[in-house]
C-alpha cells in the first residue's frame, strides 16, 4: 500500500530519520513506538503528506485514500453535530444531491422520448452507485459513530462550538472513521476518549477494512489493536511483529544484544588502538599498524540509544488507620435538574484499590471530590474512619500550580519543614535534576506539570489517596513507574483513570458509576468486562465473595479484595414465573454459557462452550506445532551461519590476510553480512521462543 524509500528527515542539526525504508500493507495494525521526540508524530505526518522529508520518497498505490487524526488543535464550528458528521460522506452526498435533481426533472418531465429515457438511465446508474457506496446506511452508521464515541441522541442537533476541546477530537475522530480511508494515520486517537469509547473503538478496528498505524500510550489498547510495532530511534525504523506486549520482550532482547555486541566492539577498538599507539613509530610493525588503522576505519560503530530515564519513588509511610476508610451512605448530588448521585453506597476498607469506572458526564469526579471532603452531597453521609491521612489528586490539580513559582518554590510552599532537606531528593526521582529545580511553572509541558503534582504528593505522608487521571499526559514508562510505586504503596486508594491496563493492574475492586447509581464489581478491570458482557447476553453469573478483611490485621494485598457488605452489587437476571393457571414446565437444560475470555477471577462453576473451547485448542495446538517446527528451521540455519562466521573470523585472524586488499575488504563485507543475517534469525528465534512461552499455560 505505502512504500518507504530511503527516507531522511532533519531538523537543523538534528537528524530524526536517515536513508529509512518500510512500508505498509494492506490491513496492517501497527503502532509506533519509541521515546518523546524520537519522531513518530513527524513520520505521521510526512506519510499524511503534511510534510515533505528531506530526502528519499513515500510511494502508494493509486486507489489509496488516507485519513489523519493530529493528537490535538482541531475545531468545528457553523453546524450542528450531525451535519458535520454527515461530511464524511462526500461521494454519497454528491450521489444523494444528483438523484434529487433527476427526481425533480423527471417530476416536470412528460415522460417521453431521447431525453426521458437517458435521465432514468442516469438516475439508475446513481442509484445502484449510491446503494454500493452504503447510502442507505448512512444514517445509520452516523447514529452508532456518534453511540460509540459517548454522543447522546439530542447532541446530533447541537452546534459543534458548543462542545469543549476533548468532543471536538471525538468529532474529528468520528468524521475520519466514517469516511473510511483505507489508511488511517492516528496520533493519539485515545487521549480524549473514556473507557466505554476506548473499547469501543478497539472494536470497531477490529473489523476495519483498511490498514491502521498509530501513535498511542495506552498500553491495553495497543496489545487489542496492534499486530506489529515499529520503533522509531537511532535515525531508523525497527519493525517488531507481534502486539506491544510481545515488543517490550523481544525490544529488552534486542537491546540487551546490541549493547553486548557494543561492548565487544569497544573492547577490540580499544585493543588496536592501544597497539597503535604502541608499535606507531616502529619500522617493523609499521605494516601492522597501518593496517589496523585501515580496518578501525571501515568499521561501523555500534550505537546504543541512552538509557531512558524512568521515575523512581515511593509513597512515604502513614500512620495505621482503622479497618474501615470510608462510608458513603445515600449520597446525593444534584446539579439543577441534572440528578449525577442518586442514593449512592459505597464502603472502602483498609488495603482496597478502588477503581471508579464510566463513561464521560457519569459522576465519577463528582464522586472522588466527595471522597475527597471538597464537595457536599446534597443528601446522604460521608462517614471517615479512624486515623485517616487523605491525599486528594484532582483532575486539574496540574492546572492548580502557580505558574510564577519555579518548581522547587512550588513544592516548598506546600512542605512540611521536616521534609524541606527532601525536595531536591524528589525532585530528581521525578527527572528535574540540576536547574532542572528553577523552572518556571508557566514554561511546562502537560506532562511535566502532572509530574510536578504528583511529586508535592510525596511530601505530606497519607494513608488514603484520592486520584482523579492521575496518568494524563504521562508516557508509558512514566506510567509504568507510577503503576509499580501504587503497587508498592501499603495504604488504600480510590482512583480513576482511562488507561485500561493501568487499572486492570492496580485494582481489586470495580465501581461501575452511572445513571446515578454505583454498582461494585470485584476484581480489575477485565473481570469487570467479564462481568458486564455475561449479563449482557443474559446469563447468570454469581458474583464470587470474598474473604472479609480482620480488623486487627494487615490489609489483604491478593487480587482477591475484601467483602464490601455495603456496596450495591448488580442483581442477577431473575427467572422468569411460570404463566397463570399452568404448572412450572421442566427446566430446559443449560445453553452453553457466553465465555469469550474468563478472567483470573472467574467463577470455577462457570458453564463453558466447549465446542468452540474444543475448537479453539486444536486451532492453538496446530499453532504451536507449527510455531515449534519454525523454532527447528532457526537453529539450524543460525547454526550453519555461526559456523560459517567461525570460518571467517579464523580466516582473518591469519597473518597476512590484509596482504590483498580487495580481497580482504570483500571478506569482511561478508563477515559484517552474516553478521546481520545471525542477528536477524535470533530476532526471529526469540519471538517465537516468546509467543511459545506466553501459549504454554494456555495449552496446559
Amino acid at each position: 500500500m505505502i512504500h518507504v524509500e530511503g527516507l531522511t528527515k532533519r531538523f537543523g542539526e538534528r537528524v530524526l530519520l536517515e536513508d529509512v525504508s518500510w512500508h505498509v500493507k494492506k490491513r496492517d495494525r501497527i503502532g509506533l513506538s519509541g521515546p518523546n521526540g524520537a519522531g513518530k508524530s513527524t513520520l505521521l505526518k510526512m506519510l499524511a503528506g503534511l510534510e515533505e522529508p528531506d530526502a528519499g520518497s513515500i510511494r502508494m498505490a493509486s486507489d489509496t485514500t488516507i485519513g489523519y487524526l493530529p493528537q490535538d488543535g482541531i475545531v468545528h464550528k457553523g453546524r450542528t453535530l450531525l451535519e458535520e458528521l454527515t461530511l464524511a460522506f462526500t461521494e454519497l452526498l454528491a450521489l444523494k444531491a444528483e438523484l434529487h435533481q433527476i427526481e425533480d426533472a423527471l417530476a416536470h418531465d412528460e415522460g417521453a422520448g431521447a431525453a426521458h429515457e437517458k435521465l432514468l438511465e442516469r438516475y439508475a446508474e446513481v442509484q445502484e452507485r449510491f446503494k454500493h457506496l452504503g447510502g442507505y446506511e448512512m444514517d445509520g452508521a452516523i447514529a452508532d459513530v456518534m453511540r460509540g464515541l459517548g454522543f447522546r441522541l439530542e447532541d446530533q442537533a447541537r452546534r459543534c462550538e458548543e462542545f469543549s476541546g476533548g468532543w471536538q477530537m471525538r468529532i474529528a475522530l468520528g468524521k475520519l472513521l466514517l469516511a473510511r480511508p483505507n489508511l488511517l494515520l492516528m496520533d493519539e486517537p485515545t487521549n480524549h476518549l473514556d473507557l466505554p469509547a476506548r473499547n469501543w473503538l478497539e472494536e470497531y478496528l477490529a473489523d476495519y477494512p483498511g490498514s491502521v498505524v498509530l501513535v498511542s500510550h495506552d498500553r491495553y489498547f495497543l496489545d487489542a489493536t496492534v499486530k506489529r510495532v515499529t520503533e522509531v530511534g537511532l535515525r531508523t525504523l525497527t519493525d517488531y511483529h507481534g502486539n506491544y506486549s510481545h515488543y517490550v520482550v523481544a525490544h529488552g532482547a534486542a537491546m540487551d544484544r546490541l549493547r553486548e555486541a557494543h561492548r565487544r566492539q569497544s573492547e577490540e577498538i580499544e585493543k588496536a588502538e592501544a597497539f597503535i599507539n604502541r608499535f606507531r613509530y616502529q619500522a617493523t610493525k609499521a605494516r601492522q599498524v597501518q593496517s589496523r588503522i585501515k580496518l578501525l576505519d571501515k568499521v561501523e560503530r555500534i550505537e546504543i540509544p541512552p538509557e531512558r530515564k524512568k521515575i523512581r519513588f515511593h509513597f512515604p509511610d502513614a500512620p495505621r488507620p482503622g479497618r474501615v476508610l470510608m462510608e458513603l451512605k445515600g449520597i446525593r448530588k444534584v446539579y439543577g435538574a441534572n440528578v449525577v448521585l442518586d442514593g449512592v453506597d459505597l464502603h472502602v476498607e483498609r488495603g482496597d484499590r478502588v477503581a471508579l469506572v464510566g463513561p464521560n458526564g457519569a459522576g465519577k469526579s463528582t464522586l472522588m471530590r466527595i471522597i475527597a471532603g471538597v464537595d457536599r452531597p446534597d443528601g446522604g453521609e460521608r462517614i471517615e474512619g479512624h486515623k485517616v491521612v487523605l491525599d486528594y489528586f484532582a483532575q486539574d490539580q496540574a492546572a492548580v500550580l502557580n505558574p510564577a513559582r519555579t518548581i522547587y518554590e512550588e513544592m516548598s510552599a506546600g512542605s512540611p519543614t521536616t521534609m524541606v532537606p527532601m525536595i531536591r531528593t524528589i525532585l530528581g526521582g521525578f527527572l528535574f535534576s540540576g536547574d532542572d529545580a528553577y523552572k518556571k511553572v508557566a514554561v511546562l509541558s502537560g506532562g511535566e506539570r502532572n509530574r510536578v503534582a504528583l511529586a508535592r504528593m510525596l511530601l505530606n505522608p497519607s494513608n488514603l489517596l484520592v486520584l482523579d487521571e492521575p496518568t494524563n499526559h504521562l508516557d508509558l514508562d512514566s506510567k509504568e513507574v507510577l503503576l509499580d510505586a501504587l503497587l508498592d504503596y501499603t495504604g488504600t486508594i480510590v482512583f480513576v483513570s482511562h488507561d485500561r491496563y493501568f487499572v486492570d493492574r492496580l485494582a481489586t475492586r470495580v465501581v461501575d458509576v452511572g445513571g446515578g447509581q454505583a454498582l461494585y464489581y470485584p476484581g480489575g478491570y477485565e473481570d469487570f468486562l467479564y462481568y458486564k458482557k455475561q449479563r449482557a447476553a443474559g446469563v447468570e453469573v454469581a458474583l464470587p465473595k470474598a474473604k472479609a478483611v480482620v480488623a486487627d490485621e494487615p490489609a489483604a494485598r491478593s487480587a482477591t479484595p475484601p467483602e464490601a457488605p455495603k456496596a450495591k452489587v448488580p442483581p442477577a437476571a431473575p427467572p422468569a414465573a411460570p404463566a397463570k393457571g399452568k404448572p412450572a414446565a421442566k427446566a430446559a437444560p443449560a445453553k452453553p454459557a457466553y465465555d469469550p475470555m474468563a478472567p483470573r477471577l472467574r467463577p470455577k462453576d462457570a458453564p463453558v462452550d466447549r465446542v468452540a473451547h474444543d475448537r479453539d485448542r486444536k486451532q492453538r495446538e496446530r499453532e504451536a506445532k507449527k510455531r515449534e517446527q519454525r523454532v527447528k528451521e532457526l537453529e539450524a540455519r543460525i547454526a550453519e551461519k555461526e559456523a560459517a562466521v567461525r570460518a571467517l573470523e579464523a580466516a582473518m585472524s591469519a597473518p597476512g590476510f590484509y596482504d590483498d586488499r580487495a580481497a580482504a575488504e570483500q571478506k569482511v563485507e561478508e563477515h559484517k553480512n552474516l553478521m546481520w543475517e545471525v542477528g536477524d534469525l535470533m530476532h526471529q528465534w526469540e519471538m517465537l521462543q516468546a509467543e511459545i512461552e506466553a501459549e504454554t499455560p494456555a495449552r496446559a
